[in-house]
């Protein structure tokens, strides 16, 4: 019981990295671009918002110091992808490669070294219930980042900034026609979605584990792109996923704790061998993908 209540308790901020940079990644593929550069724009969020934090101990500031480098770092990509029409999936690459080794150089002086933390915000009433309590006890970003999810889905279901999102990604010329911007458009999307990643790497080193180490964000950015794929470009299922995967986690160190008679490497693996599985299981469904799925994601566009 007492592990399940640790599971329970924690499993939001576990999901946090992984539904921030999800989130994102989902608006920028809604548009027609696939950005396989999420994990490292996450490491140098991380690192960014650490050094941030460090010197000036406001966790306000870091994030945004976070979010505009990631995010200049997603317009790098934006003008290989768009500009230049490189490969996506070669550009995003190359891209996640350059923000991981920026991240090792930027934070070699800090390795080992901590930040304060956020104190938790309790709804009164909720915290006090048995079992469950826990979840209704989190630290400000998680409220926030639920907020953000709400804003997002309603976004892309009901504004008209969401409609043309996905207008751009289903047909871009028939976009391009009625007289919107497609590439301005996906610019913005693939910013956006470098914003929320730098959130993500920011969340996942000042704030779940703040502590700086080389390597932290450790995959974090793959699964976030596996759960687009997972949720089927749906904002609902992509919290699913997120809090799925954040319990997994939680799961794997509860049984390494109570002595749970297994290899801890295969412990340590079983949030990715999860995302094997469910990758599998959705991508066998081909009616699934194509209804929801998002008609010229990773295409070229061209007039």
């Amino acid at each position: 019981m007492s592990a399940l209540s640790f599971i329970i308790a924690g499993m939001l901020a576990a999901a946090m990295p992984f539904l921030l940079a999800a989130l994102g990644e989902l608006v920028a593929e809604r548009s027609g671009v696939l950005n396989l550069g999420i994990e490292g724009m996450m490491a140098l969020g991380a690192v960014v918002a650490f050094i941030v934090v460090r010197q000036s101990g406001g966790h306000a500031m870091g994030f945004v110091a976070a979010g505009l480098a990631s995010a200049a770092l997603s317009l790098v990509f934006a003008w290989l992808a768009l500009g230049v029409r490189a490969n996506q999936v070669a550009a995003g690459l190359a891209i996640g490669i350059l923000g991981q080794g920026l991240s090792a150089l930027f934070g070699k002086r800090y390795e080992s070294f901590t930040v304060p933390g956020l104190p938790k915000l309790s709804v009164p009433g909720l915290s006090e219930l048995p079992l469950v309590g826990g979840l209704f006890s989190q630290d400000a970003v998680v409220w926030l980042g639920l907020l953000a999810t709400l804003a997002i889905w309603a976004t892309l279901r009901f504004s008209k900034l969401g409609l043309v999102i996905r207008a751009v990604g289903e047909n871009p010329h028939a976009a391009r026609a009625l007289g919107y911007n497609v590439i301005g458009i996906r610019y913005g999307a693939v910013a956006f979605g470098g914003l929320m990643a730098g959130f993500a790497g920011a969340y996942a080193a000042t704030v779940y584990t703040p502590l700086w180490a080389e390597g932290m964000i450790a995959g974090r950015g793959w699964i976030a792109l596996a759960l687009v794929v997972f949720a089927t470009w749906m904002t609902g299922r992509v919290v699913f996923g997120a809090v799925l995967f954040g319990a997994v986690s939680l799961a794997q160190l509860a049984a390494q704790a109570g002595g749970v008679a297994l290899n801890s490497q295969l412990l340590a693996s079983l949030p990715y061998i999860v995302t094997i599985l469910v990758l599998g299981a959705i991508s066998a469904n081909k009616r699934l993908l194509k209804v929801n799925g998002v008609a010229s994601l990773g295409e070229p566009f061209g007039r």
